[in-house]
């Protein structure tokens, strides 16, 4: 291969690199879709996308979207949507479905609720095609004592006007659950609730639990009420042991206190039986002193002695407890 052969070669392979460069910084290809599409946008517009770091085909696909779809967007407004973060391409869907189905709802608001954390475009859906959003299992007590369980359906469609600020479907779920309590709560009966299962969806709508909320209530529907527990006789039986546990507490509180009474007494029985002993213990002594000094005589002490043998063989004869004899004294010299 000669040396013409050679440089022919490099300059073909550096046409076709710089091609390639040229043609990834220029998206010639996507300028002609727009303007095939009718969509006017400038190849300076594209290279400055490029410069801004924005991806040329994020703004004109969409760009090409809305005008077939009867829309008039700038690229600059798609473009600064883009890069404040938002979803030029769910925005831009949106407007067309809101367009189509009659409803109210321009560029500025759709961005704003995209850059609020909503989808705009379930919004739009959501408008044209309700929403079902079921409660879980709900339980109240009615005034009789019986526990209901009650399970509702609500059908919400989304408010435009309220969905930058408005709250979600808990807040939903959650007073439609306060409503449903309220009104078994209130009820007399829960057969009374059972017989008209419509007043829970009346009382809650009249309330108005959509109010504050990105969501427009249009029914509230009861899908199912079942009985649970007699609640009222639990919380009876329940204070009835209370109370037996507290009035056993005080009779072992006031047995306690007799058995340290009777203790106390037992004491007190033993201090004095221990007088009377030593009381007795000086009888003998006495009497021994009696003799000793001439203050009792002989004959007198053996009739006392006497005395205690007859008191002793009553006792004996009548079936009563002996009397305790008593300790003969000194014997006469």
């Amino acid at each position: 291969m000669g040396p013409a052969n050679v440089w022919f070669l490099i300059i073909v392979a550096l046409a076709f690199i710089g091609g390639s460069i040229v043609l990834s910084f220029f998206p010639i290809g996507l300028w002609i879709s727009a303007q095939a599409a009718g969509v006017r946008v400038g190849m300076i517009s594209l290279i400055g996308m490029r410069l801004r770091r924005v991806a040329p085909a994020k703004i004109v696909v969409p760009l090409i979207k809305a005008t077939k779809g009867g829309l008039s967007l700038k690229g600059d407004n798609l473009e600064a949507h883009y890069l404040a973060g938002g979803d030029v391409d769910k925005v831009v869907n949106a407007l067309i479905a809101a367009q189509k189905a009659g409803i109210p709802l321009d560029f500025d608001r759709a961005v704003a609720i995209d850059l609020a954390g909503r989808n705009v475009l379930q919004a739009v859906q959501m408008s044209v095609n309700p929403r079902v959003i079921e409660t879980p299992v709900i339980a109240a007590v009615a005034k009789d004592g019986i526990e209901l369980k009650a399970k509702a359906r609500v059908t919400v469609r989304a408010n435009i006007d309220r969905l930058v600020g408005g709250a979600g479907e808990e807040t939903i779920i959650a007073r439609v659950g306060e409503g449903i309590v309220t009104t078994i709560g209130s009820s007399m009966s829960h057969k009374e609730v059972l017989e008209n299962p419509d007043s829970i969806s009346r009382t809650v709508l009249s309330k108005g639990l959509d109010s504050g909320t990105a969501f427009e209530i249009l029914s509230i529907d009861i899908a199912d009420v079942d009985v649970g527990e007699n609640i009222g006789a639990r919380l009876e039986t329940d204070r009835a042991e209370a109370d037996k546990r507290i009035a056993q507490a005080r009779a072992e509180e006031r047995r306690a206190m007799a058995i340290a009474a009777e203790q106390e007494m037992k004491a007190l029985v033993a201090q004095m039986r221990a007088k009377v002993v030593e009381a007795e213990a000086e009888v003998p002594k006495a009497l021994a002193d009696a003799l000793r000094s001439g203050r009792l005589g002989v004959v007198d002490y053996y009739q006392l002695q006497n005395l205690q043998a007859d008191t002793k063989m009553r006792d004996s004869i009548g079936g009563g407890q002996p009397s305790k004899p008593q300790e003969p004294g000194p014997e006469r010299k």
